[in-house]
């Protein structure tokens, strides 16, 4: 499978898991994308179209502890900081969308350090 067969498919995978999920202001959706060599996390309220707040593994906050953000223990540390930001803001419960991609390895990092800081989901 080459490329954009792969990208395709992920898309395919991510708007189906789209139409079953939708964030609001009491439950965002903690939307995960991963590149290369960084991962990123957002908490987005669909209904206003807002996003509340995210981090990355390039955070000034995070700069120091991650060395590389392509890894799962930087993933790890992007998923718990985004769960103490949540917890700051009053949100305990989050709807996961991993946009499509497989629930594995870096991805699975993230969430299990989203829920190590305390998130539901």
């Amino acid at each position: 499978m080459d490329t954009k067969q792969k990208a395709a498919s992920r898309i395919k995978r991510k708007k189906r898991i789209r139409k079953k999920i939708t964030g609001t202001m009491d439950r965002p959706r903690l939307c995960v994308y991963k590149s290369l060599k960084n991962i990123y996390a957002q908490l987005i309220d669909d209904q206003n179209q807002k996003v509340l707040t995210g981090a990355s593994s390039l955070s000034k906050e995070l700069a120091a502890d991650i060395k590389y953000g392509g890894n799962i223990e930087s993933a790890k540390k992007v998923g718990q900081f985004i769960g103490r930001k949540a917890l700051e803001m009053g949100l305990q419960e989050v709807l996961f969308d991993r946009n499509g991609f497989k629930y594995h390895g870096r991805v699975k990092a993230l969430a299990d350090g989203a829920r190590e800081a305390g998130l539901v989901f």
